[in-house]
């Protein structure tokens, strides 16, 4: 809190918020970096899943990228979750580990559920027999989001400062 001098008294007045940005700007910078860091991992995993690896590149490579479409709407979701607890959609620009918790914990959630239900329940996809399961849902989509979302608040976090930086 600032304090300014009236009339030999002084006055309380908020201090004043540091630049933000747009709105949308983290939402954009957490898609952004979710989508390539995330499109990234469905290709490796290509592997570990059966009807992936005999289809031909492209119908994998799009197989992947709507994968990635998911994963961005997930990291969209966790985020906003993150951001309405803590009540500030810039959590990530700070270096409190409550909204990372959260972020980490609902992508985890909210990907075990999915996993669950489009191997079990939709039958949309299938695991390999090289992919590990835990709990019967596959470890590399679980590993995913605990590695990948990660990375994406480190690399926003640096773009927002940065693209801070030069606004000033």
């Amino acid at each position: 809190m600032h304090r300014r001098v009236t009339n030999g008294g002084e006055v309380d007045r908020p201090a004043r918020p540091a630049p933000r940005g747009p709105w949308w700007q983290p939402w954009l910078a957490i898609g952004l970096f979710a989508f390539l860091l995330h499109f990234v991992w469905e290709m490796l995993q290509v592997p570990f899943f059966a009807d992936l690896g005999g289809r031909p590149h492209w119908a994998a490579v799009r197989g992947c990228a709507q994968a990635t479409l998911g994963d961005v709407v997930i990291a969209w979701a966790a985020y906003s979750m993150a951001s309405w607890r803590v009540q500030d959609r810039w959590w990530l620009r700070g270096d409190r580990g409550e909204p990372l918790a959260i972020f980490l914990l609902a992508g985890l959630l909210i990907t075990g559920a999915l996993e669950w239900l489009n191997v079990y329940v939709w039958r949309r996809w299938t695991y390999a027999p090289a992919m590990p399961l835990v709990l019967g849902i596959g470890l590399t989509p679980l590993l995913q989001w605990l590695l990948v979302p990660c990375l994406t608040v480190w690399l926003a976090r640096r773009h927002l400062s940065l693209a801070t930086r030069q606004q000033a």
